[in-house]
C-alpha cells in the first residue's frame, strides 16, 4: 500500500541525506523518466478583492464534471513548472482529476500590482481562492499545499474552523515550516545558508525592487540589497508589506503548528525527518495536534523529494501517497 510505504519511506541508496534529496528532486527529476505526456496547462487571470490580479493554471485534459478537483499550493517562489506541480499533475491526468494550481502574487512571471506580494501565513488569500474554485465546481475540491504553501493552508483551516468542511472536504501540507522560526533559522545557518538562501534570494530581490519602482518609498532599497538572508528580508519586505511588526511578529503569527488543534476537516501534515529546512525537532507530535490532523513523518524524503526506484529514480511515490490519502475523504 502506498500510503504505508510514504510513512516508512527510504530514499534509494545512491541519494543518502536530506540535501542530496531535495536538490536532486528540484534539479533533476524532471530529466527522469514519467508517466504519460508532459502536464498541458490552461491559464486564466482572476482580479483579486483588492484589484489586484492573480494567475491560475488549470490542468488542459478532459475530465467529467463531477470530477474531484485537486489544488495545489506552490511553494517559496514556486509555480505550476515546479517539479512537485509537474507530479501531481501527472498523477491527476492519470486518475482522471481536474487540478488547478492558483500562483500567488508575483510567481506567475507578471509582477503584480498592489504593494502586497506572499507570505506563509497568507490564509486570507487561501481562503478566497479555494472559495472561488468552490462555487465553480461541482466535485469534490481537495487542497494540498507545499512547503509555505502548506503552511499557509493549514492556517486557512485553522482561521475557518467548521466552516472549512463547506469548501473543501480534505488538505494536505507537503514539506511545510508549522514552524517559522525554527525553519529560518535553519535556512539561514551553514550549507543551507549557502546554497538554498541564496538560491531563494537570487529571484526574490529582484522581484522586491521591481516592486520598489512600482511604489516607491515601499522600503529601503540598500538594506534590501544587503540582505543575506531570510530574516533581513523579511523584516525589510515580507512582515512590513503585509501588517506585521517585523520578522519575529511574522514568524509567530503565521506559523500553523501552534493552532494545528483548530482544524476541523481532515489534514494531512507530512514531513520528512531529514529535511534541511524543517528541523525534526520543530514538528508536531501527536499529543499537539487535534483528531482530524494525521502526521506522516517518514525517516527520509529531503525537502519535497522523495525520490525513489534505480538511478535516474522518479517523484512519482508522493503525489501516489498524498492524493491517494486525499482520496479517502472526498
Amino acid at each position: 500500500m502506498v500510503t504505508a510505504r510514504m510513512q516508512a519511506f527510504r530514499a534509494p541508496w545512491w541519494l543518502p541525506g536530506g540535501h542530496a534529496q531535495t536538490i536532486w528532486a528540484a534539479k533533476l527529476a524532471r530529466h527522469a523518466p514519467a508517466p504519460g505526456p508532459a502536464p498541458r496547462w490552461r491559464r486564466e487571470r482572476w482580479t483579486t478583492p483588492d484589484a489586484d490580479f492573480i494567475e491560475v493554471d488549470f490542468l488542459d485534459t478532459p475530465a467529467p464534471a463531477g470530477t474531484p478537483l485537486l489544488v495545489l499550493f506552490h511553494g517559496l517562489e514556486g509555480s505550476s513548472a515546479s517539479h512537485y506541480a509537474q507530479a501531481f499533475a501527472r498523477w491527476a491526468a492519470a486518475a482522471g482529476w481536474r487540478m488547478a494550481v492558483p500562483h500567488f502574487r508575483g510567481c506567475s512571471g507578471p509582477l503584480n500590482l498592489a504593494p502586497r506580494a506572499y507570505h506563509s501565513g497568507d490564509f486570507e488569500e487561501i481562503g478566497w481562492i479555494l472559495g472561488r474554485l468552490r462555487l465553480q465546481s461541482p466535485g469534490p475540491v481537495q487542497a494540498v499545499g507545499i512547503s509555505l504553501g502548506g503552511n499557509a493552508l493549514l492556517r486557512w483551516a485553522q482561521e475557518a474552523g467548521d466552516s472549512a468542511a463547506a469548501v473543501a472536504s480534505a488538505v494536505a501540507a507537503v514539506c511545510s515550516p508549522v514552524d517559522l522560526a525554527a525553519s529560518g533559522q535553519a535556512i539561514g545557518r551553514g550549507f543551507n545558508r549557502q546554497v538554498y538562501t541564496r538560491m531563494f534570494l537570487q529571484t526574490m530581490k529582484p522581484k522586491a525592487l521591481a516592486k520598489l519602482a512600482q511604489h516607491p518609498g515601499l522600503f529601503n532599497r540598500e538594506a534590501l540589497l544587503a540582505a543575506s538572508d531570510l530574516y533581513q528580508f523579511d523584516n525589510l519586505f515580507t512582515a512590513p508589506l503585509h501588517g506585521f511588526r517585523d520578522t519575529a511578529d511574522y514568524w509567530a503569527r503565521a506559523s500553523a503548528k501552534p493552532h494545528l488543534a483548530r482544524i476541523r476537516i481532515p489534514a494531512l501534515v507530512l514531513n520528512a525527518l531529514n529535511d534541511p529546512f524543517v528541523p525534526a525537532a520543530s514538528l508536531p507530535r501527536p499529543g499537539e495536534v487535534g483528531r482530524h490532523v494525521q502526521l506522516w513523518q517518514p525517516p527520509h524524503g529531503g525537502h519535497v523529494g522523495f525520490p525513489q526506484g534505480r538511478f535516474p529514480a522518479h517523484v512519482h511515490t508522493l503525489p501516489q501517497a498524498v492524493a491517494g490519502w486525499l482520496a479517502q475523504h472526498r
